[in-house]
């Protein structure tokens, strides 16, 4: 599912597939946040989170979640089930004690669930202020008054010779270029000044 949700959405082919693979075994990963979404018994959709810190100018720690990927079948998207499978997933983060969510995505996915640029809230990587970096508060300001140095887990940095290793284990499937790559590209390469 996730294969088939992300083939060349991004990047020529994908490697959202193998990080689903290899994520719940990473002592980062939160099973209570893994979550799926049903249809007449078939499963349509799932996040996955990891735990990410937040470190401030003074040096203090906050632990903080991150998700990805979240995916939803095909013939199901653009139907409101990521936003129901999302909101399901703040309101037990929430329970778990997390005060904040930080992603790298497309913000036109992710500012209609309350996700905001990374510089209004003060959080950096490297730095810098990725255009792609997107912020949610769990609970309200938070992350008020500080500044942030954002680490994301070591799960998330996956080797492609691997993802290409594990891609020999499905069907074959043709990598190719499409505008929707572009886009992602300058969104993930830009930085806010």
């Amino acid at each position: 599912m996730t294969r088939e949700a992300f083939w060349n959405l991004y990047v020529p082919g994908c490697g959202e597939h193998y990080l689903t693979h290899i994520l719940r075994s990473h002592p980062d990963f939160i099973p209570e946040l893994d979550l799926i979404v049903e249809m007449n018994g078939q499963i349509i959709g799932n996040v996955m989170y990891t735990k990410a810190t937040l470190t401030d100018e003074n040096g203090n720690v906050k632990p903080i979640l991150t998700f990805g990927p979240v995916c939803i079948k095909k013939e199901f998207q653009r139907q409101g089930y990521s936003k129901k499978l999302l909101d399901a997933s703040f309101k037990i983060a929430r329970k778990l004690n997390y005060e904040a969510i930080v992603i790298f995505g497309m913000p036109s996915n992710y500012v209609g669930r309350g996700f905001e640029s990374c510089y209004k809230y003060n959080v950096t990587m490297n730095q810098t202020y990725p255009t792609a970096m997107l912020v949610k508060e769990l609970v309200p300001d938070s992350l008020k008054g500080h500044h942030w140095s954002y680490q994301e887990s070591a799960a998330l940095e996956i080797n492609q010779e691997k993802i290409d290793q594990f891609d020999k284990g499905f069907e074959p499937k043709i990598k190719k270029w499409q505008p929707s790559q572009e886009e992602f590209y300058i969104i993930s390469h830009s930085t806010i000044q």
